[in-house]
């Protein structure tokens, strides 16, 4: 597909002959002023844009800051007789992806830099769709949250993943443990390679060092075959270690060899394998406790813990329930073919007061039974699981939050439709037509709340 290339320029000789120079390679159109590129890039998928400075009117660089503002923006390349490197670095600050001076203009070069740019840009553009559908497929997708808390996990999520540190996961059961371990895989550069699982809680001290290592034919009474550990499995991906917390003494030791020198032998066998793997745990008890008390060795504390994320409980991000709750509700409804829409504001008032020891997975078990009781349109108090339904009593970090979020009744119902809000265009990658298909609601009423809600 040709490029359309759009040149602004008020000297019309120049126009018309960098438009007979470049119409052989691009699909060109002309403006004589900020004005009327303006019109061209509000009608017309501009790739290139090539701009004079000094312009009657709007000066190229007003018109730079224009065109990238829009939803495609266009590669920008700055034109002046007045070059000097003040102007240079205006041009940048604007977002010009190029510069170049009409005096030692070269329609040659002038061709390759626009290819260059061009170049640059898709990919850019690709790697930015790349890292969405990461996000959407394997990424971020299944974190629902616009908290503070929530956006710190993100970014450290991001800032993690590629690197090749071992990493520790720590929080409360039900806080997503396991998804933030999926997320630093397919986001990390072993994305191509497996994410092998251990749970070492639901594994006897027998039989887990068997399962990590594995064994030769032979090695113990029932080992009638060569059998591969986890740990080779993972070879050129991921190995995750759930529950780490609860492995015996002797599988410490052995384990604390494998992360150290990166390698470790199957048992009944003399041969030493290398582990081409990185290593991810977590856990839900405080493992500096147990090096204390002894029962955890305090090496391999250190050689897991190299970068540690601590996952907030949802008692401490408030703010994130009528997002998640709103976000269940529709995954259940349309699962069991139900038209429950809404939360009354006495359901939500429950559901922001209740502390949810059980964090996000007790939420989304909740909301399924919910939406299961429920006869109506809306869930009622009385379509809750009966523990929410008790008297709570809020602690006092939450009690101004939860001012915030239920004063006047109204507004709790107004806080849950502007995450909703926000979280479908998240999910939907910013495209509105997609989120508006996602709430159920016309585009045009989308740009309506969006417009209400300010966003």
């Amino acid at each position: 597909m040709t490029p359309i290339l759009l040149i602004v320029d008020d000297e019309k000789s120049t126009r018309d002959g960098l438009r007979t120079a470049l119409e052989d390679k691009f699909d060109v159109y002309v403006a004589a002023d900020g004005a009327g590129a303006r019109q061209i890039l509000e009608t017309e998928s501009v790739d290139v844009l090539l701009t004079d400075l000094r312009m009657a009117g709007e000066d190229g660089l007003a018109l730079i800051k224009r065109a990238k503002s829009l939803t495609k923006p266009p590669i920008c390349i700055l034109m002046t007789a007045y070059g000097s490197e003040d102007v240079a670095v205006a041009a940048m600050k604007e977002g010009a992806d190029d510069y170049i001076s009409k005096g030692r203009l070269q329609i040659d070069e002038l061709e390759l830099r626009i290819h260059r740019a061009l170049k640059q840009g898709h990919l850019e553009t690709e790697n930015k769709q790349l890292h969405q559908r990461l996000d959407r497929r394997f990424g971020m997708e299944n974190f629902i949250g616009d908290s503070p808390e929530m956006r710190d996990l993100f970014e450290k999520v991001r800032q993690i993943a590629p690197s090749t540190a071992t990493v520790l996961i720590i929080g409360e059961s039900g806080t997503g443990k396991e998804l933030v371990a999926k997320s630093i895989h397919q986001l990390s550069r072993r994305s191509r390679g497996p994410m092998v699982t251990v749970n070492c809680a639901a594994l006897p001290a027998a039989l887990l060092e068997s399962e990590l290592f594995g064994y030769e034919k032979g090695a113990f009474t029932g080992a009638n075959e060569r059998r591969i550990g986890r740990v080779e499995m993972a070879q050129g991906g991921t190995l995750f270690l759930d529950e780490i917390g609860e492995i015996d003494a002797t599988t410490q030791v052995k384990l604390l060899r494998l992360l150290g020198e990166r390698t470790y032998e199957r048992l009944g066998s003399n041969k030493t394998l290398a582990a081409d793997v990185r290593f991810l745990s977590a856990t839900n008890k405080d493992l500096k406790t147990l090096v204390k008390n002894g029962s955890f060795r305090e090496d391999l504390f250190f050689r897991i813990a190299v970068m540690p994320i601590q996952l907030p409980p949802l008692r401490n991000r408030v703010s994130d329930i009528p997002l998640l709750a709103g976000t269940f509700l529709r995954e259940f409804a349309e699962n069991n073919e139900k038209k429950v829409t809404s939360f009354s504001t006495d359901a939500l008032d429950l559901l922001l007061r209740y502390p949810w020891p059980g964090n996000v997975r007790e939420l989304r078990a909740s909301i399924e039974h919910s939406v299961v009781l429920c006869r109506g349109a809306s869930i009622e108090p009385k379509d809750l699981p009966s523990s929410l339904r008790e008297p709570q009593q809020v602690s006092a970090e939450n009690q101004t939050l939860l001012q915030h979020t239920l004063t006047g009744g109204q507004l709790s119902i107004r806080v849950a439709e502007k995450q909703l809000l926000i979280h479908a265009l998240h999910e939907s990658a910013g495209n509105r037509t997609e989120a508006a298909k996602k709430l159920g609601i016309s585009r045009r009423t989308l740009h309506r709340k969006l417009h209400q809600f300010d966003l």
